[in-house]
Protein backbone atom coordinates (compact mmCIF):
# COMPACT_ATOMS: atom_id res chain seq x y z
CA UNK A 1 0.00 0.00 0.00
CA UNK A 2 1.38 3.32 -1.20
CA UNK A 3 1.83 6.10 1.54
CA UNK A 4 -0.42 8.96 0.62
CA UNK A 5 -0.04 12.81 1.36
CA UNK A 6 -1.25 15.94 -0.03
CA UNK A 7 1.66 18.61 -1.35
CA UNK A 8 1.11 22.19 -0.80
CA UNK A 9 3.99 23.78 -2.33
CA UNK A 10 4.91 26.98 -4.49
CA UNK A 11 7.61 27.07 -6.94
CA UNK A 12 10.48 30.02 -7.57
CA UNK A 13 13.23 30.39 -10.38
CA UNK A 14 16.17 32.23 -9.31
CA UNK A 15 19.33 32.62 -10.50
CA UNK A 16 22.62 31.59 -9.92
CA UNK A 17 23.74 34.10 -7.68
CA UNK A 18 20.67 34.55 -5.36
CA UNK A 19 20.88 35.02 -1.68
CA UNK A 20 17.96 33.66 0.80
CA UNK A 21 16.58 36.33 3.00
CA UNK A 22 16.10 35.95 6.23
CA UNK A 23 12.79 34.35 6.67
CA UNK A 24 12.13 34.25 10.71
CA UNK A 25 10.74 38.03 10.31
CA UNK A 26 8.24 36.86 7.94
CA UNK A 27 4.55 37.36 9.72
CA UNK A 28 3.65 33.63 11.92
CA UNK A 29 7.34 32.70 11.55
CA UNK A 30 9.43 32.85 14.96
CA UNK A 31 12.29 30.97 13.53
CA UNK A 32 14.07 29.39 11.00
CA UNK A 33 16.41 26.06 11.03
CA UNK A 34 19.43 25.52 10.43
CA UNK A 35 19.95 24.49 6.88
CA UNK A 36 20.64 20.90 6.15
CA UNK A 37 21.95 19.70 3.01
CA UNK A 38 20.77 16.76 0.63
CA UNK A 39 22.28 14.79 -2.47
CA UNK A 40 19.22 13.67 -4.06
CA UNK A 41 19.23 11.53 -7.27
CA UNK A 42 16.10 11.07 -9.59
CA UNK A 43 15.18 8.95 -12.67
CA UNK A 44 11.87 9.58 -13.93
CA UNK A 45 9.55 7.00 -16.16
CA UNK A 46 7.42 7.89 -18.73
CA UNK A 47 5.83 6.34 -22.20
CA UNK A 48 8.12 6.95 -25.04
CA UNK A 49 5.46 9.88 -26.06
CA UNK A 50 5.52 11.17 -22.59
CA UNK A 51 2.27 10.89 -21.78
CA UNK A 52 1.84 11.50 -17.91
CA UNK A 53 4.48 14.48 -18.23
CA UNK A 54 1.91 15.91 -20.41
CA UNK A 55 -1.00 14.79 -18.06
CA UNK A 56 1.31 16.64 -15.63
CA UNK A 57 2.02 13.46 -13.74
CA UNK A 58 5.73 12.53 -12.68
CA UNK A 59 6.33 9.10 -11.73
CA UNK A 60 10.26 8.54 -10.68
CA UNK A 61 12.59 6.36 -8.25
CA UNK A 62 14.72 8.94 -5.88
CA UNK A 63 17.42 7.91 -3.36
CA UNK A 64 19.12 10.40 -0.77
CA UNK A 65 16.91 12.44 1.70
CA UNK A 66 14.21 11.62 4.01
CA UNK A 67 12.45 10.03 1.51
CA UNK A 68 13.82 7.73 -0.93
CA UNK A 69 11.68 5.70 -2.95
CA UNK A 70 9.50 5.48 -5.66
CA UNK A 71 7.19 8.84 -6.07
CA UNK A 72 4.01 9.23 -8.15
CA UNK A 73 2.64 12.70 -7.81
CA UNK A 74 -0.60 13.62 -9.88
CA UNK A 75 -2.14 17.16 -9.81
CA UNK A 76 -5.01 18.47 -7.40
CA UNK A 77 -6.14 22.07 -6.93
CA UNK A 78 -4.94 24.67 -7.05
CA UNK A 79 -1.32 24.66 -5.93
CA UNK A 80 -1.55 21.36 -4.32
CA UNK A 81 -0.10 17.85 -5.93
CA UNK A 82 -1.09 14.32 -4.56
CA UNK A 83 1.77 12.21 -3.89
CA UNK A 84 2.15 8.50 -3.18
CA UNK A 85 4.78 7.05 -2.04
CA UNK A 86 6.12 3.74 -2.09
CA UNK A 87 9.69 2.26 -0.91
CA UNK A 88 12.39 1.49 -3.02
CA UNK A 89 12.38 -2.01 -3.82
CA UNK A 90 14.96 -4.09 -6.14
CA UNK A 91 13.75 -2.41 -9.27
CA UNK A 92 16.06 -0.47 -10.75
CA UNK A 93 15.62 -0.62 -14.63
CA UNK A 94 11.52 -0.17 -14.46
CA UNK A 95 8.96 0.46 -11.97
CA UNK A 96 7.11 -2.19 -10.40
CA UNK A 97 3.89 -3.07 -10.70
CA UNK A 98 2.61 -1.30 -8.06
CA UNK A 99 3.99 1.85 -8.82
CA UNK A 100 2.77 1.44 -12.08
CA UNK A 101 -1.09 0.30 -10.93
CA UNK A 102 -2.45 3.99 -9.91
CA UNK A 103 -1.46 5.41 -13.66
CA UNK A 104 -2.27 2.10 -15.79
CA UNK A 105 -5.40 4.22 -17.17
CA UNK A 106 -2.90 6.76 -18.15
CA UNK A 107 -0.04 4.54 -19.85
CA UNK A 108 -2.77 2.58 -21.55
CA UNK A 109 -0.47 -0.40 -22.10
CA UNK A 110 2.58 1.69 -23.07
CA UNK A 111 5.51 0.38 -21.03
CA UNK A 112 7.28 3.16 -19.33
CA UNK A 113 11.33 3.58 -20.08
CA UNK A 114 13.58 5.91 -18.57
CA UNK A 115 13.22 9.39 -20.14
CA UNK A 116 15.15 12.49 -17.74
CA UNK A 117 18.21 11.35 -15.02
CA UNK A 118 18.43 14.24 -12.18
CA UNK A 119 20.88 15.02 -9.55
CA UNK A 120 20.10 17.59 -7.00
CA UNK A 121 21.95 19.57 -4.18
CA UNK A 122 19.10 20.42 -1.63
CA UNK A 123 19.58 22.64 1.06
CA UNK A 124 16.60 22.71 2.85
CA UNK A 125 15.44 25.36 5.61
CA UNK A 126 12.41 24.54 8.43
CA UNK A 127 10.22 27.35 9.48
CA UNK A 128 8.76 27.24 13.04
CA UNK A 129 6.16 28.99 14.99
CA UNK A 130 6.47 30.16 18.78
CA UNK A 131 5.79 26.83 19.37
CA UNK A 132 8.16 24.99 17.67
CA UNK A 133 5.91 23.92 15.23
CA UNK A 134 7.18 23.24 11.84
CA UNK A 135 5.10 25.65 9.45
CA UNK A 136 6.59 25.08 6.16
CA UNK A 137 9.89 23.70 4.18
CA UNK A 138 11.74 25.65 2.27
CA UNK A 139 14.53 23.95 -0.34
CA UNK A 140 16.46 25.54 -2.25
CA UNK A 141 17.42 22.97 -5.36
CA UNK A 142 20.29 23.12 -7.59
CA UNK A 143 19.85 20.91 -10.27
CA UNK A 144 21.47 19.07 -13.12
CA UNK A 145 19.40 17.09 -15.75
CA UNK A 146 19.90 14.90 -18.14
CA UNK A 147 17.13 14.23 -20.68
CA UNK A 148 17.67 10.33 -21.94
CA UNK A 149 16.21 9.17 -25.40
CA UNK A 150 16.53 5.59 -26.23
CA UNK A 151 19.48 2.95 -25.79
CA UNK A 152 21.77 6.27 -27.00
CA UNK A 153 21.74 7.63 -23.52
CA UNK A 154 22.28 11.25 -22.76
CA UNK A 155 20.45 13.43 -25.13
CA UNK A 156 20.50 16.92 -23.39
CA UNK A 157 21.73 18.20 -20.42
CA UNK A 158 20.50 21.76 -18.39
CA UNK A 159 20.86 22.54 -15.57
CA UNK A 160 19.04 25.13 -13.01
CA UNK A 161 18.57 26.49 -9.55
CA UNK A 162 14.93 26.42 -7.83
CA UNK A 163 13.18 27.33 -4.52
CA UNK A 164 10.53 25.18 -3.22
CA UNK A 165 8.21 26.31 -0.69
CA UNK A 166 5.76 23.64 0.85
CA UNK A 167 3.48 23.71 3.93
CA UNK A 168 3.94 21.13 6.60
CA UNK A 169 1.26 22.69 9.40
CA UNK A 170 1.60 25.96 8.63
CA UNK A 171 -2.07 27.49 6.55
CA UNK A 172 -1.64 28.12 3.52
CA UNK A 173 -1.64 31.96 4.31
CA UNK A 174 2.20 31.71 5.17
CA UNK A 175 2.87 30.69 1.41
CA UNK A 176 2.34 34.20 -0.20
CA UNK A 177 3.85 35.98 2.56
CA UNK A 178 7.21 33.95 2.79
CA UNK A 179 7.18 33.95 -1.82
CA UNK A 180 6.83 37.75 -0.99
CA UNK A 181 9.95 37.61 0.65
CA UNK A 182 11.29 35.71 -2.04
CA UNK A 183 10.35 37.30 -4.80
CA UNK A 184 11.63 40.98 -3.25
CA UNK A 185 15.52 39.19 -2.91
CA UNK A 186 14.98 38.14 -6.96
CA UNK A 187 13.35 35.18 -6.73
CA UNK A 188 10.64 34.95 -9.65
CA UNK A 189 7.19 33.01 -9.28
CA UNK A 190 6.96 30.04 -12.20
CA UNK A 191 3.80 27.51 -12.95
CA UNK A 192 6.15 24.79 -13.96
CA UNK A 193 4.47 21.79 -12.62
CA UNK A 194 7.93 20.44 -11.77
CA UNK A 195 11.85 19.62 -12.55
CA UNK A 196 10.62 16.68 -15.24
CA UNK A 197 9.12 19.29 -17.29
CA UNK A 198 11.91 21.89 -17.14
CA UNK A 199 14.27 18.65 -18.05
CA UNK A 200 11.88 17.26 -20.90
CA UNK A 201 11.73 21.31 -21.95
CA UNK A 202 8.16 21.45 -21.31
CA UNK A 203 7.00 25.35 -20.91
CA UNK A 204 4.68 26.17 -17.92
CA UNK A 205 1.06 25.71 -18.95
CA UNK A 206 -0.87 29.40 -20.05
CA UNK A 207 -4.24 30.55 -19.24
CA UNK A 208 -6.62 27.90 -21.02
CA UNK A 209 -8.67 28.85 -23.71
CA UNK A 210 -6.55 32.34 -23.31
CA UNK A 211 -8.49 35.37 -25.57
CA UNK A 212 -6.58 36.15 -28.56
CA UNK A 213 -4.01 39.38 -28.79
CA UNK A 214 -5.76 41.89 -30.70
CA UNK A 215 -3.00 44.33 -31.08
CA UNK A 216 -2.37 45.44 -34.31
CA UNK A 217 0.56 46.85 -35.60
CA UNK A 218 1.02 51.27 -36.30
CA UNK A 219 -0.32 51.89 -39.55
CA UNK A 220 -1.72 48.51 -40.24
CA UNK A 221 -5.09 48.52 -41.92
CA UNK A 222 -7.78 48.24 -39.14
CA UNK A 223 -9.92 44.79 -38.93
CA UNK A 224 -11.57 42.78 -36.90
CA UNK A 225 -9.89 39.95 -35.09
CA UNK A 226 -11.72 36.81 -36.08
CA UNK A 227 -10.48 34.82 -32.73
CA UNK A 228 -9.96 30.92 -32.66
CA UNK A 229 -11.69 28.69 -34.82
CA UNK A 230 -14.93 26.95 -33.35
CA UNK A 231 -12.71 23.49 -34.14
CA UNK A 232 -9.83 25.34 -32.03
CA UNK A 233 -12.15 25.91 -28.86
CA UNK A 234 -13.93 22.76 -29.26
CA UNK A 235 -10.81 20.56 -28.95
CA UNK A 236 -9.13 22.57 -26.21
CA UNK A 237 -12.02 22.03 -23.81
CA UNK A 238 -12.40 18.23 -24.98
CA UNK A 239 -8.27 17.88 -24.12
CA UNK A 240 -9.22 19.52 -20.55
CA UNK A 241 -12.09 16.52 -20.20
CA UNK A 242 -10.16 14.10 -21.13
CA UNK A 243 -7.51 15.18 -18.73
CA UNK A 244 -10.19 15.01 -16.08
CA UNK A 245 -11.09 11.53 -17.23
CA UNK A 246 -7.64 10.58 -16.96
CA UNK A 247 -7.26 11.97 -13.08
CA UNK A 248 -10.47 10.61 -12.42
CA UNK A 249 -9.67 6.86 -13.32
CA UNK A 250 -6.32 7.42 -11.69
CA UNK A 251 -8.84 8.04 -8.46
CA UNK A 252 -10.70 5.21 -8.80
CA UNK A 253 -7.06 3.20 -8.90
CA UNK A 254 -6.12 4.58 -5.61
CA UNK A 255 -9.48 4.18 -3.83
CA UNK A 256 -9.63 7.67 -3.63
CA UNK A 257 -12.91 9.04 -1.34
CA UNK A 258 -14.12 10.86 -4.21
CA UNK A 259 -13.24 8.44 -6.87
CA UNK A 260 -16.12 7.12 -8.05
CA UNK A 261 -18.19 10.86 -8.04
CA UNK A 262 -15.39 11.97 -9.84
CA UNK A 263 -15.74 9.52 -12.53
CA UNK A 264 -19.33 9.52 -12.68
CA UNK A 265 -18.94 13.46 -13.55
CA UNK A 266 -15.91 13.06 -15.98
CA UNK A 267 -17.81 10.69 -17.64
CA UNK A 268 -20.83 12.96 -18.10
CA UNK A 269 -19.36 16.07 -18.71
CA UNK A 270 -17.62 13.96 -21.62
CA UNK A 271 -20.80 12.27 -23.17
CA UNK A 272 -22.63 15.96 -22.94
CA UNK A 273 -20.02 18.00 -24.39
CA UNK A 274 -20.31 15.61 -27.54
CA UNK A 275 -23.83 15.65 -28.04
CA UNK A 276 -23.53 19.47 -27.38
CA UNK A 277 -20.37 20.06 -30.12
CA UNK A 278 -22.24 18.13 -32.75
CA UNK A 279 -22.17 21.14 -35.13
CA UNK A 280 -18.56 20.79 -34.96
CA UNK A 281 -17.77 17.15 -34.24
CA UNK A 282 -19.35 14.62 -36.78
CA UNK A 283 -21.82 12.69 -34.67
CA UNK A 284 -21.09 9.28 -36.72
CA UNK A 285 -17.78 9.37 -35.24
CA UNK A 286 -18.39 10.34 -31.51
CA UNK A 287 -22.02 8.37 -31.07
CA UNK A 288 -19.69 5.34 -30.37
CA UNK A 289 -17.55 6.44 -27.37
CA UNK A 290 -20.77 8.54 -26.53
CA UNK A 291 -22.15 5.20 -25.65
CA UNK A 292 -19.41 3.62 -24.07
CA UNK A 293 -19.21 6.66 -21.60
CA UNK A 294 -23.19 6.11 -21.14
CA UNK A 295 -21.91 2.41 -20.12
CA UNK A 296 -19.07 3.54 -18.04
CA UNK A 297 -21.18 5.81 -16.02
CA UNK A 298 -24.32 3.46 -15.26
CA UNK A 299 -21.76 0.93 -14.40
CA UNK A 300 -20.34 3.26 -11.78
CA UNK A 301 -24.34 4.63 -10.40
CA UNK A 302 -25.17 2.01 -8.30
CA UNK A 303 -22.18 2.58 -5.87
CA UNK A 304 -22.79 6.46 -6.14
CA UNK A 305 -26.25 5.82 -5.47
CA UNK A 306 -25.27 3.85 -2.14
CA UNK A 307 -23.15 6.77 -1.54
CA UNK A 308 -25.85 9.57 -2.00
CA UNK A 309 -28.70 7.32 0.00
CA UNK A 310 -26.74 6.81 2.98
CA UNK A 311 -25.53 9.89 3.38
CA UNK A 312 -29.08 11.36 3.51
CA UNK A 313 -29.86 8.55 5.50
CA UNK A 314 -27.62 9.60 8.44
CA UNK A 315 -28.19 13.00 7.90
CA UNK A 316 -32.19 12.52 8.31
CA UNK A 317 -31.25 10.54 11.50
CA UNK A 318 -29.37 12.75 12.90
CA UNK A 319 -32.54 15.41 12.88
CA UNK A 320 -34.70 13.14 14.64
CA UNK A 321 -35.52 13.29 18.42
CA UNK A 322 -33.77 10.33 20.09
CA UNK A 323 -36.86 8.93 21.01
CA UNK A 324 -38.23 8.49 17.52
CA UNK A 325 -35.12 6.57 16.97
CA UNK A 326 -36.52 2.72 17.72
CA UNK A 327 -34.28 -0.21 17.03
CA UNK A 328 -30.53 -0.54 16.21
CA UNK A 329 -31.13 1.79 13.22
CA UNK A 330 -27.74 3.69 13.36
CA UNK A 331 -26.12 0.33 13.61
CA UNK A 332 -27.70 -0.95 10.30
CA UNK A 333 -27.01 2.36 8.68
CA UNK A 334 -23.08 2.15 9.37
CA UNK A 335 -23.03 -1.55 8.63
CA UNK A 336 -24.92 -0.88 5.43
CA UNK A 337 -23.24 1.87 4.86
CA UNK A 338 -19.75 -0.15 5.06
CA UNK A 339 -20.99 -2.78 3.13
CA UNK A 340 -22.15 -0.49 0.19
CA UNK A 341 -18.74 1.24 0.38
CA UNK A 342 -16.68 -2.38 0.53
CA UNK A 343 -18.59 -3.01 -3.06
CA UNK A 344 -18.01 -0.19 -4.52
CA UNK A 345 -14.45 -0.19 -4.48
CA UNK A 346 -14.36 -3.79 -5.40
CA UNK A 347 -17.00 -3.24 -8.51
CA UNK A 348 -14.23 -0.15 -9.11
CA UNK A 349 -10.92 -1.73 -8.58
CA UNK A 350 -12.84 -4.58 -11.19
CA UNK A 351 -14.05 -2.05 -13.45
CA UNK A 352 -10.83 -0.72 -14.16
CA UNK A 353 -9.39 -3.76 -14.79
CA UNK A 354 -11.57 -4.42 -17.93
CA UNK A 355 -10.11 -4.17 -21.62
CA UNK A 356 -13.49 -2.43 -22.44
CA UNK A 357 -12.67 0.22 -19.90
CA UNK A 358 -9.15 0.71 -21.18
CA UNK A 359 -10.68 0.51 -24.99
CA UNK A 360 -12.45 3.72 -23.62
CA UNK A 361 -9.44 5.55 -22.34
CA UNK A 362 -7.79 4.89 -26.21
CA UNK A 363 -11.09 5.98 -27.40
CA UNK A 364 -10.89 9.18 -25.69
CA UNK A 365 -6.95 9.43 -26.92
CA UNK A 366 -7.53 8.49 -30.63
CA UNK A 367 -10.39 11.34 -30.86
CA UNK A 368 -8.03 13.94 -29.82
CA UNK A 369 -5.25 12.86 -32.29
CA UNK A 370 -7.71 12.75 -34.94
CA UNK A 371 -10.43 14.41 -34.25
CA UNK A 372 -13.56 14.48 -36.92
CA UNK A 373 -14.03 17.76 -37.08
CA UNK A 374 -16.81 19.52 -39.91
CA UNK A 375 -16.63 21.90 -41.84
CA UNK A 376 -18.14 24.33 -39.50
CA UNK A 377 -14.91 23.84 -37.62
CA UNK A 378 -12.66 26.17 -39.11
CA UNK A 379 -15.13 28.79 -39.25
CA UNK A 380 -14.76 31.84 -36.40
CA UNK A 381 -15.66 30.42 -32.70
CA UNK A 382 -18.03 33.18 -31.42
CA UNK A 383 -21.40 32.51 -34.58
CA UNK A 384 -20.67 28.98 -34.45
CA UNK A 385 -20.64 28.20 -30.64
CA UNK A 386 -23.75 30.96 -29.71
CA UNK A 387 -25.86 28.61 -32.03
CA UNK A 388 -24.96 25.42 -30.16
CA UNK A 389 -25.52 27.50 -26.51
CA UNK A 390 -29.09 28.53 -28.07
CA UNK A 391 -29.48 25.61 -29.24
CA UNK A 392 -28.39 24.25 -25.48
CA UNK A 393 -30.80 26.74 -23.54
CA UNK A 394 -33.61 25.88 -25.76
CA UNK A 395 -33.57 22.07 -25.54
CA UNK A 396 -33.99 23.33 -21.35
CA UNK A 397 -36.93 25.09 -21.87
CA UNK A 398 -38.85 22.85 -24.37
CA UNK A 399 -38.10 20.10 -21.51
CA UNK A 400 -39.14 22.35 -18.76
CA UNK A 401 -42.71 23.00 -20.39
CA UNK A 402 -43.17 19.78 -21.59
CA UNK A 403 -43.48 19.02 -17.49
CA UNK A 404 -46.19 21.11 -17.14
CA UNK A 405 -49.35 19.44 -18.09
CA UNK A 406 -48.48 16.43 -16.68
CA UNK A 407 -49.21 14.01 -13.61
CA UNK A 408 -48.17 11.07 -11.54
CA UNK A 409 -45.12 9.48 -12.57
CA UNK A 410 -45.15 10.98 -16.21
CA UNK A 411 -44.47 13.68 -14.74
CA UNK A 412 -41.84 12.53 -12.27
CA UNK A 413 -39.80 11.12 -15.51
CA UNK A 414 -40.21 14.13 -17.22
CA UNK A 415 -38.35 15.93 -14.35
CA UNK A 416 -35.64 13.54 -14.04
CA UNK A 417 -35.35 14.27 -18.10
CA UNK A 418 -35.26 17.86 -17.88
CA UNK A 419 -32.55 17.68 -14.97
CA UNK A 420 -30.21 15.56 -17.32
CA UNK A 421 -30.85 18.35 -20.04
CA UNK A 422 -29.89 21.14 -17.63
CA UNK A 423 -26.62 19.05 -16.70
CA UNK A 424 -25.50 19.06 -20.18
CA UNK A 425 -26.34 22.20 -20.89
CA UNK A 426 -24.72 23.62 -18.21
CA UNK A 427 -21.78 21.83 -19.02
CA UNK A 428 -22.02 23.35 -22.08
CA UNK A 429 -22.18 26.81 -21.24
CA UNK A 430 -19.69 26.82 -18.49
CA UNK A 431 -16.99 25.30 -20.85
CA UNK A 432 -17.79 28.33 -23.68
CA UNK A 433 -18.04 31.17 -21.02
CA UNK A 434 -14.52 31.96 -22.24
CA UNK A 435 -15.17 32.93 -25.70
CA UNK A 436 -18.91 33.62 -25.21
CA UNK A 437 -18.47 35.79 -22.14
CA UNK A 438 -21.89 36.89 -20.00
CA UNK A 439 -24.29 35.01 -22.05
CA UNK A 440 -23.00 31.69 -21.80
CA UNK A 441 -22.42 32.20 -17.89
CA UNK A 442 -26.17 33.58 -17.70
CA UNK A 443 -27.21 30.42 -19.49
CA UNK A 444 -24.89 28.27 -17.38
CA UNK A 445 -25.72 30.19 -13.90
CA UNK A 446 -29.94 29.56 -14.90
CA UNK A 447 -28.66 25.68 -16.11
CA UNK A 448 -27.10 25.16 -12.52
CA UNK A 449 -29.80 26.18 -10.83
CA UNK A 450 -31.95 23.98 -12.35
CA UNK A 451 -30.35 21.09 -12.01
CA UNK A 452 -29.72 21.48 -8.84
CA UNK A 453 -32.90 21.99 -7.75
CA UNK A 454 -34.44 18.84 -9.69
CA UNK A 455 -30.99 17.07 -8.21
CA UNK A 456 -32.13 17.49 -4.76
CA UNK A 457 -35.49 15.73 -6.27
CA UNK A 458 -33.52 12.70 -7.33
CA UNK A 459 -31.60 12.81 -3.94
CA UNK A 460 -34.79 12.31 -1.81
CA UNK A 461 -36.14 9.80 -4.36
CA UNK A 462 -32.75 7.92 -3.77
CA UNK A 463 -33.21 8.15 -0.22
CA UNK A 464 -36.77 6.75 0.44
CA UNK A 465 -35.41 3.95 -1.48
CA UNK A 466 -32.92 3.21 0.61
CA UNK A 467 -35.02 4.03 3.46
CA UNK A 468 -37.72 1.00 1.69
CA UNK A 469 -34.93 -1.58 1.51
CA UNK A 470 -33.64 -0.80 5.26
CA UNK A 471 -37.06 -1.20 6.36
CA UNK A 472 -37.35 -4.77 4.72
CA UNK A 473 -34.52 -6.11 5.93
CA UNK A 474 -35.33 -4.34 9.79
CA UNK A 475 -38.94 -6.30 9.29
CA UNK A 476 -36.89 -9.85 8.36
CA UNK A 477 -34.49 -9.59 11.39
CA UNK A 478 -37.52 -9.06 13.38
CA UNK A 479 -36.71 -5.35 14.05
CA UNK A 480 -38.47 -1.84 14.52
CA UNK A 481 -39.45 -0.49 11.14
CA UNK A 482 -41.11 2.90 12.82
CA UNK A 483 -38.28 4.94 11.73
CA UNK A 484 -37.51 3.86 8.96
CA UNK A 485 -41.18 4.43 7.77
CA UNK A 486 -40.87 8.03 9.27
CA UNK A 487 -37.68 8.34 7.34
CA UNK A 488 -39.49 7.26 4.41
CA UNK A 489 -42.66 9.99 4.79
CA UNK A 490 -40.31 12.40 5.61
CA UNK A 491 -38.26 11.51 2.05
CA UNK A 492 -41.67 11.73 0.36
CA UNK A 493 -42.39 15.20 1.59
CA UNK A 494 -39.28 16.60 1.08
CA UNK A 495 -39.49 15.18 -2.57
CA UNK A 496 -42.90 17.07 -2.86
CA UNK A 497 -40.97 20.12 -1.24
CA UNK A 498 -38.29 19.91 -4.37
CA UNK A 499 -40.95 19.91 -6.63
CA UNK A 500 -42.73 22.60 -5.93
CA UNK A 501 -39.86 24.62 -5.57
CA UNK A 502 -39.01 23.89 -8.79
CA UNK A 503 -42.61 24.51 -10.12
CA UNK A 504 -42.33 28.02 -8.68
CA UNK A 505 -39.49 28.81 -9.92
CA UNK A 506 -39.15 27.62 -13.22
CA UNK A 507 -41.42 30.74 -15.11
CA UNK A 508 -38.07 32.82 -14.13
CA UNK A 509 -35.85 30.33 -14.97
CA UNK A 510 -37.00 29.70 -18.25
CA UNK A 511 -36.68 33.44 -18.71
CA UNK A 512 -33.41 33.21 -18.00
CA UNK A 513 -32.43 30.64 -20.49
CA UNK A 514 -33.98 32.84 -23.21
CA UNK A 515 -37.57 32.22 -22.88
Amino acid sequence: MAADHLEIETKFDVPPSYVQPELAGVDGVASVDDPVEHRLEAQYFDAPDLRLARARITLRRRTGGADDGWHVKLPAAGDARRELHLPLGRAVRRPPRAVLAPVAGVLRGADPVAVAQLRTRRVVTVLRDADGRPLAEVADDTVSATRLTGPDGPAEVRSWREVEVELLDGDRALLPRVGERLVAAGAERTDRASKLARALGLEPAGPARAAPDRRRSAGRKKRRDPGPSAGEVVLDVLGEESSALQLADVGLRIGADDGLRRMRIACRRLRGLLAAFGPVLDREATEPLRAELSWLAGRLSEARDDEVGYAGLRAAVAELPVELVLGPVVARLQSGEVAARERGRARAAALVAERRHLALLDAVHDLLARPPLTARAAKPATPVLAAVLSREARRVRRAGSAVESLAGAERTEALHAVRRVARRTRYTAEVLAPVLADPAVDVAKAAKRTQRLLGALQDVVVVGGHARRLAVDAHAAGEPGFTYGLLLGRAEARAQDAERSFTERWPDLRERLGG
